[in-house]
């Protein structure tokens, strides 16, 4: 069985790729230091990565020249870099969107004969179709909505919560569909969504907020009819879309023999820390659920921007811990901001793997982007994880069987020290070396 396996590492800050092959050999029966790998042993089947198409993703990427545009969609989106397969649109505008719009506004139209997506898709719809015109294939879109239009809400502002007006429940259900139906018209591939993005959060931003029970009586008796009214029964529904330590309490209140049909899975964001329990929970309670990540970023309220090593480890950190507990989708947040990590209409700046300098016309790799890499690049979609067991707490491991029957293991060490490894599987063992501060992606497949 051959071995490869590649490693990076940013010393300095400075990238340094690795290439190492091999081939395994005999058991010898060592103990110290193994990693096990059992590919016999399988759970989820992964669906793929993607990230985001805010408005303010799309207006840089309107700035950047043909030759910038074209590097990063196949940097993301090519099958041989990181083979990005779906992305996420906000319904209406939200905290990375230029300022507040909505596709109407006028409370007396009924009919909404005045609904429209020219300010919503201005700087998106562009976005999406440049990428699926440069790689000949439809990106597949989750939506998700960040508040009702004005008028519908008990606070008659986009931001600072608020609810849905209960007298809107049902128009806000056919305003949902409406949107779904005029993007499929532009030819976009939507066929997921949440029912609202962080519906605990007060946000200063574009925000609506849901108790469970309300979600749920949302779901059954408005939007999901809305839905089969529409001819829209294909879509996918997931529930929560916000932070994972209370996605179980969540799904336990929504999910039950009446909505259980309506509902494909739980989305959940990481701003509150690992809680890589909750979701062994759901999957546990709710096997036939997907778990998808729908949003992360380092926000710089929290974490300085020049911590370039210490963030793309935190996505590392968060993949492995969300996979082996059951993710089955990753979407990354804003595919590219400016040099600020913006626009942003409320300045909630964050970082992205790539930002733009929009005065000096530089398009910048982070290094999330290599640590995303090692991940989407190599695990395929419809790839199976598979177990496996690890001699020491200070590396963390995650392993997926491809397709094609290769395997995959990701190994992070964010230690200051190299860690040596024996790679053992199916009577087979192979030795290697984990550099410090690393990560490192093995490929092993039959000769």
């Amino acid at each position: 069985m051959n071995l490869e396996y590649i490693t990076t590492t940013f010393a300095d800050n400075k990238k340094k790729m690795d290439h190492h092959r091999m081939q395994f050999v005999e058991d010898t029966g060592i103990e110290d230091q193994v990693i096990n790998i059992y590919p016999e042993v399988e759970y989820q089947k992964f669906e793929g990565f993607g990230g985001a198409f805010t408005e303010s993703a799309g207006y840089v990427f309107s700035k950047m020249d043909e030759y910038q545009k074209k590097k990063m969609i196949s940097t993301y989106f090519d099958s041989e870099e990181l083979n990005y397969q779906f992305g996420r649109i906000h319904m209406d505008s939200c905290d990375f969107s230029l300022e507040q719009y909505e596709a109407m506004s006028n409370s007396k139209d009924k009919e909404m004969k005045s609904f429209s997506l020219l300010r919503p898709m201005k700087y998106i719809e562009p976005f999406i179709k440049e990428v699926q015109g440069q790689t000949g294939k439809k990106v597949e879109l989750m939506v998700s909505p960040w508040s009702p239009p004005t008028f519908m809400k008990t606070n008659g502002k986009r931001s600072n919560g608020g609810k849905l007006r209960a007298e809107y429940r049902r128009f806000w259900a056919d305003y949902i569909c409406r949107y779904i139906v005029e993007l499929r018209k532009r030819g976009m591939s939507v066929h997921r969504m949440s029912i609202q993005n962080e519906p605990a959060a007060v946000q200063t931003w574009d925000s609506c907020v849901y108790t469970a029970q309300e979600e749920k009586e949302f779901l059954k008796e408005y939007l999901y009819p809305a839905l089969v009214k529409n001819g829209l029964e294909d879509m996918e529904i997931f529930i929560w879309d916000h932070n994972k330590e209370r996605a179980f309490e969540r799904a336990q209140t929504i999910i039950d023999s009446e909505t259980d049909p309506m509902i494909a899975g739980i989305a959940f964001h990481w701003y509150s820390g690992d809680h890589f329990e909750a979701l062994e929970l759901i999957h546990k309670k709710f096997p036939d659920k997907k778990l998808i990540l729908s949003e992360a970023c380092i926000e710089y309220s929290k974490y300085s921007a020049k911590d370039y090593l210490v963030n793309a480890q935190k996505y590392a950190h968060d993949l492995i811990g969300n996979m082996n507990a059951g993710m089955h989708a990753f979407y990354d947040w804003n595919l590219v901001l400016d040099d600020k990590g913006g626009p942003n209409h409320v300045e909630n700046l964050c970082d992205a793997p790539y930002l733009y300098d929009i005065k000096h016309k530089e398009l910048q790799e982070r290094n999330t982007l290599s640590y995303l890499w090692h991940f989407s690049h190599f695990i395929k979609p419809g790839a199976k994880r598979i177990a496996y067991s690890k001699y020491t707490s200070e590396l963390e491991v995650t392993a997926f069987k491809n397709p094609t029957g290769e395997l995959i293991v990701v190994i992070l060490n964010t230690t200051q020290n190299e860690k040596a490894a024996v790679i053992r599987m199916g009577g087979k063992m192979a030795e290697i070396n984990i550099k410090p501060e690393a990560i490192l992606t093995l490929t092993a497949c039959e000769e």
